[in-house]
């Protein structure tokens, strides 16, 4: 009795370890979201930020540029999608998760499905417009031929935060500059 008591405290331990391990790494990659939705925030642009990441290192990242760019398809996620596509040379990012701030809309989780993305990452959702679960979740329809696994609330406090003080500031005509 004594041996399985310690395999099962063990297996305990390993697991808890295991999810800790996983929960800094997500932490740790959305935290570079964050810095490309700054980066946004400063440019005038919404505040979203996304990076997608292979084998623990990441492949692409960018942040929102709609505005910047006078282009629709500006998104963070478009964007980084497009990027990493590139650099493996295909459009299949199968084995990747992609970490963005902000729940992806319609678009940019059509986007996400089209690419194979298994893994979404989410700071902060989106009860407006977002389709990983808001408003619609197209992420997991069993309809569609892919689904993905979604993550939510990593960094939620700064990525809403981010979110709140940007159209606050919009909406009171002021200037984007961070605290």
């Amino acid at each position: 009795m004594k041996d399985t008591d310690q395999e099962v405290k063990y297996e305990k331990s390993s697991i808890q370890g295991t999810a800790a391990a996983l929960q800094e790494e997500m932490e740790g990659f959305m935290d570079q979201a964050v810095r490309l939705a700054k980066k946004a925030y400063l440019n005038g642009d919404t505040p979203i930020g996304c990076v997608i990441v292979k084998d623990g290192q990441i492949l692409s990242k960018a942040y929102n540029q709609r505005n910047k760019k006078k282009n629709t398809l500006g998104h963070a996620e478009i964007m980084a999608i497009d990027k990493a596509s590139k650099r493996i040379g295909d459009w299949r990012l199968e084995n990747c998760t992609l970490y963005v701030t902000l729940e992806p809309c319609q678009m940019c989780a059509g986007a996400i499905l089209q690419a194979r993305i298994p893994r979404v990452v989410i700071g902060c959702m989106n009860p407006k417009a977002g389709c990983a679960g808001s408003v619609i979740n197209l992420l997991d329809m069993k309809a569609f031929n892919h689904r993905v696994d979604v993550v939510t609330g990593i960094r939620e406090e700064i990525c809403s935060s981010l979110m709140r003080d940007f159209f606050k500031n919009l909406r009171e005509g002021k200037g984007f500059s961070l605290k």
